[in-house]
C-alpha cells in the first residue's frame, strides 16, 4: 500500500489561496493546516446566531466587538470562523483576531456537535482562548468551556436558563435563553 504525504497549509499559503480567488466559492476554514470544508447553516441555526449576535451588541455595547461567522488566527495553522467572536473594540484591517485580543467564542451546533466538543474545543484552548461556549441546537443547551490547561478546557457545564457573567465582563449578566434561542 503506498501512503501519499498529507499536505499542510499555512496561514500565509491559505490567504494566498483565498487572495488568488482559489476559495472564492467554497465556505471552508483551516483547522490545524487543513482545509476543513463548513457545514451549511440550518434555518435554526442562522436565526439563533442571528438573535444572539444582535442581543450581545446591544448588551456589551462599545466594551466589546462582536464579530458574526468572522475569521480568527489561531498560532496552531488554525484560522476558524466562529459563530460570534467577541473581541477587544479595535480595528482588524491587517489581521484577523488574535487570541490576545479574544474575550470568548460562541459556536452554534447542530450536525457539528462533536467537532465543535472533540476539534473545535482542543483547537481554541491551545490557543489559549479564556471562554468558549457551544449551542447545542439540538438540546437547547449552552456548554460552557473555561479555564484552558494543556490543549484542554478544565472546566466544563451545560445549563439550559438562567443568567451567565462571562469572565471578560463579570459585570454583565448574560440571559442563557437569549443566546440559545429555543
Amino acid at each position: 500500500m503506498i501512503v501519499l504525504p498529507h499536505l499542510k497549509w499555512t496561514i500565509e499559503e491559505y490567504h494566498r489561496l483565498i487572495e488568488q480567488g482559489f476559495l472564492a466559492d467554497k465556505k471552508v476554514e483551516l483547522l490545524r493546516g487543513e482545509i476543513i470544508e463548513m457545514a451549511p447553516e440550518s434555518p435554526d441555526h442562522a436565526d439563533s446566531n442571528s438573535e444572539a449576535h444582535a442581543y450581545l451588541l446591544l448588551l456589551l455595547g462599545d466594551r466589546a466587538k462582536v464579530r458574526n461567522a468572522k475569521p480568527i488566527t489561531l498560532p496552531n495553522g488554525s484560522e476558524p470562523e466562529p459563530d460570534i467572536s467577541v473581541c477587544e473594540r479595535r480595528e482588524y484591517r491587517s489581521h484577523h483576531p488574535y487570541p490576545e485580543n479574544i474575550f470568548w467564542l460562541i459556536e452554534y451546533s447542530d450536525s457539528t456537535l462533536k467537532k465543535d466538543l472533540e476539534i473545535k474545543s482542543k483547537i481554541y484552548a491551545e490557543a489559549g482562548i479564556q471562554e468558549y461556549w457551544i449551542v447545542s441546537i439540538q438540546t437547547h443547551e449552552l456548554i460552557v468551556m473555561r479555564d484552558p490547561e494543556g490543549g484542554e478546557y478544565e472546566t466544563e457545564f451545560r445549563v439550559k436558563s438562567g443568567t451567565l457573567n462571562p469572565l471578560a465582563f463579570p459585570e454583565f449578566e448574560i440571559d442563557v435563553l437569549r443566546i440559545i434561542n429555543p
